[in-house]
């Protein structure tokens, strides 16, 4: 899904006027500590999988994005290839990407039509259903031609379990990288906890009891499986979704882009329901029309289903002038408009999922040494760290005000873009996660897997009920933290 929480804390009082028009940037240090896995390590790592039983064949199922274009998952596959698996992907067709087949890089591509992009429950169930019933058959197509050993599933939908569970019968592996929190994704998008809020714990259950092995996301995503569904400790691994440095760099600003301003906020995800887009709107209304301030232009980057309606919402509070609606770009685009602006934003609403999901676009803030501002939500923090600014949770107001003082205050900017940055070279890139990913996998043929029937007292987990009493806990499912990406 991509990504987390919006808004941030403070800053200044007054600057001098050579403060204020002086342009933040980055230590070349820092911008240049990046490095790259060198050659030698990388044929390590190929030489200690072949010592281990030669190239096993992967077959990656994703359904919310197409490769190459969801990063997580094609840095899953290069990672994988580079230590000598062979790799295949099945997924839908998307703009940019409507061949039905193409090998790309080595990774063989397999996509499908989707008729809808789902907005309502019913478009849901009409999207996932098409998306399994293409993906099972094109599964058997990779098994006729290229072989599988195992299969690798990315949710959203939690529906792939019904391939992985059937194609286990023929002595398959099934890992499940567990990229969203769908029963809290559900009751972001539509406010209830119905029977379907209920399938979609049972779902994700039994996703978990039919996984050998299953990938998380960060701590707060690891919690879930292990207390919420059951997932044995040892077969649970945490694999971030680090940005990569050799596609994010660092470039200069592109002043055109301001259209004629002194500064500019930059954004990059998904314009839906549960990112804030609409918060974020009301944020440049209040810097605008109440705090009267003229010089900032906001750049949005990114498709999703509520794009025209966004854009129809800020022609309504008077501040369309003020907001460019980029659409979903190629990667040149984008990073042109992230590396122009001064600071970048995350306008996530502050609910159940945000708060435990580790959202993409805050990597790839750090990554290009920007400073942010997002909501104050648990995963956004333990991401950012001192590189962010924290606005109190779905408080349009209080971001706006966050905004305003870290644009009037650049050596700050400075500070907290260098401490991202450096927090992505010396821990969060995704060579660092590499090997973890690559563990996950080792873990396939150390053990056999958990029994997808196993008692339920073993692992310390209670299948849930899809029926049953309304009456639920007010905190629902009991866990003990959470971290995503998409």
């Amino acid at each position: 899904m991509s990504d987390n929480a919006s808004a941030r804390s403070r800053r200044i009082a007054d600057r001098n006027s050579d403060e204020r028009h002086r342009a933040p940037h980055v230590d070349a240090d820092v911008a240049g500590a990046a490095g790259s896995e060198s050659s030698a390590e990388t044929a390590a790592m190929h030489e200690a999988h072949t010592a281990r039983g030669g190239p096993k064949r992967v077959l990656i199922l994703v359904e919310n994005l197409p490769s190459p274009f969801d990063r997580r998952v094609w840095q899953e596959a290069g990672a994988l290839r580079d230590a000598g698996y062979d790799v295949s992907i099945i997924c839908p067709t998307g703009r940019g990407y409507g061949r039905k087949f193409e090998v790309i890089d080595g990774i063989h591509i397999y996509r499908y039509n989707l008729p809808i992009e789902a907005s309502g429950a019913v478009g849901y169930a009409l999207e996932y259903g098409c998306a399994l019933a293409s993906t099972f058959v094109l599964s058997w197509r990779v098994l006729l031609t290229r072989g599988f050993d195992v299969i690798h599933a990315c949710n959203p939908p939690d529906l792939f379990f019904l391939i992985g569970g059937f194609f286990k019968l023929f002595g398959k592996k099934f890992v499940f990288d567990h990229h969203d929190l769908n029963p809290e994704l559900y009751e972001a998008k539509f406010g209830r906890r119905d029977f379907f809020y209920r399938l979609m714990l049972a779902l994700e259950y039994w996703t978990f009891r039919t996984a050998d092995v299953s990938i998380a996301t960060n701590e707060s995503y690891r919690r879930i499986a292990i207390d919420r569904c059951g997932m044995p400790a040892e077969r649970v691994f945490v694999v971030r979704s680090g940005p990569s440095l050799e596609r994010l760099q660092i470039l200069p600003a592109e002043e055109r882009l301001k259209c004629g301003r002194r500064y500019l906020v930059g954004y990059v995800g998904v314009m839906g329901q549960q990112e804030g887009i609409d918060l974020l709107l009301r944020a440049v209304f209040h810097i605008v029309h109440e705090l009267g301030r003229r010089d900032i232009q906001f750049g949005l980057v990114g498709g999703g289903t509520s794009l025209e309606q966004m854009k129809a919402y800020a022609v309504k509070l008077g501040v369309a002038d003020f907001v460019t609606f980029a659409g979903r770009l190629p990667d040149r685009d984008l990073l042109a408009m992230l590396n122009t602006a001064d600071v970048c934003v995350n306008s996530d609403i502050a609910n159940g999922m945000n708060d435990k999901s580790t959202m993409n676009k805050i990597m790839e803030y750090m990554a290009l040494g920007k400073p942010i501002v997002q909501f104050d939500l648990a995963e956004g923090r333990i991401s950012a760290q001192q590189a962010s600014l924290y606005a109190r949770k779905n408080d349009a107001v209080d971001f706006a005000v966050k905004i305003v003082e870290l644009l009037d205050d650049p050596v700050r900017r400075v500070q907290m873009g260098n401490f991202g940055r450096r927090r992505v070279t010396e821990e969060l890139e995704w060579r660092y996660e590499v090997p973890k990913l690559l563990a996950a996998y080792d873990a396939l043929s150390r053990s056999p897997a958990h029994p997808i029937a196993a008692d339920d007292a073993v692992h310390g987990g209670a299948r849930p009920a899809v029926t049953g009493s309304h009456h639920l806990s007010a905190t629902g499912p009991r866990t003990t933290g959470g971290d995503t990406p998409i």
